[in-house]
């Protein structure tokens, strides 16, 4: 079946297939040489060269390849909060990281996704649109083709997804909305660590509003805020929210204390983006993690 369907209009009359695609989709450079040698392309029902030259009111048809991912298949809990025939947004737990790498080649959300996909009977080369750190929760965004990974790519690339972060904070964070407008960069290569750098950093640009404040006996001052990403940044919040005094509380590697949380008390809650086939713009959201709303009750249980 044609994943993409296009009925050639009275302007569109004597350009090619190809010309005619290319004016109305953005397939990758990779696809369109796919379209050609694959034969994914239909005229009407019937597989056709990209150089015929339709006529108005035929219907152009392109269909998506074959693929699979050779990931591992492993029994990882996946929370799925969408699913359609492009995409499936993964609410993402603590202790996961996202894609396999050469320290971490198993037990990661894409040996989850391998396994879902088999079990449900679907075939499809797991991409990731976004990711997030291993103790981070939150958002993530599986494509179940090139096209709806290319153009979510683009759209990260242009700004125009909107990504919105719950962070626990140490101290009482004083104004109730601010920007952080500072560099971000890796001094040192062999640590994953960010810091701000003013030379050699690139431009990181954070939006912060206070939440709820907590003044806790036990446990001191704390501060639940909202961050939205305007730039995406490796470890952008992480950095941002520790150089102006407010480590997130358990982020062991910014110097944050461990004694409310485990890991990193950062959660990606809310995403929202143009569907990358339908253009509608949609949007998605997840309430605190267990464990943050945990550290919360604390807070508020032992507040002077």
């Amino acid at each position: 079946m044609a994943k993409y369907e296009h009925i050639v209009t009275t302007e569109e009359e004597g350009l090619t297939i190809n010309q005619i695609l290319r004016m109305n989709y953005k397939f990758s450079a990779r696809f369109r040489t796919k379209m050609k040698y694959q034969q994914l392309v239909d005229l009407n029902g019937t597989p056709t060269p990209c150089y015929v030259r339709p006529g108005v009111g035929d219907v152009i048809g392109v269909r998506l390849p074959e693929e699979t991912s050779d990931f591992e298949p492993e029994d990882i809990p996946l929370d799925i909060i969408y699913e359609d025939d492009d995409l499936i947004l993964v609410n993402k737990q603590p202790g996961v990281i996202v894609h396999p790498t050469k320290g971490h080649p198993q037990h990661t959300i894409a040996n989850g996704v391998m396994k879902y996909m088999i079990d449900s009977g679907q075939s499809f080369k797991v991409r990731f649109a976004n990711r997030i750190d291993m103790d981070t929760t939150g958002i993530i965004i599986v494509a179940k083709n090139a096209n709806a990974q290319n153009e979510l790519s683009s759209q990260m690339r242009r700004n125009t997804v909107v990504k919105k972060y719950y962070a626990l904070v140490e101290g009482i964070v004083e104004d109730d909305h601010f920007e952080i407008d500072l560099p971000v960069g890796r001094p040192d290569q062999v640590s994953i660590r960010r810091e701000v750098m003013y030379e050699g950093g690139k431009n990181a640009l954070s939006e912060v509003s206070v939440i709820e404040r907590y003044d806790s006996g036990k446990y001191g001052q704390f501060t639940l805020v909202e961050v939205i990403l305007h730039t995406g940044r490796t470890h952008q919040i992480r950095v941002h929210l520790s150089h102006i005094g407010h480590i997130i509380t358990g982020d062991i590697l910014y110097g944050g204390s461990t004694e409310l949380m485990q890991r990193q008390a950062l959660h990606a809650y809310y995403i929202e983006f143009d569907h990358p086939i339908t253009k509608e713009r949609v949007s998605f959201r997840t309430g605190l993690p267990d464990d943050i709303r945990n550290a919360v009750d604390k807070l508020k249980n032992s507040a002077v």
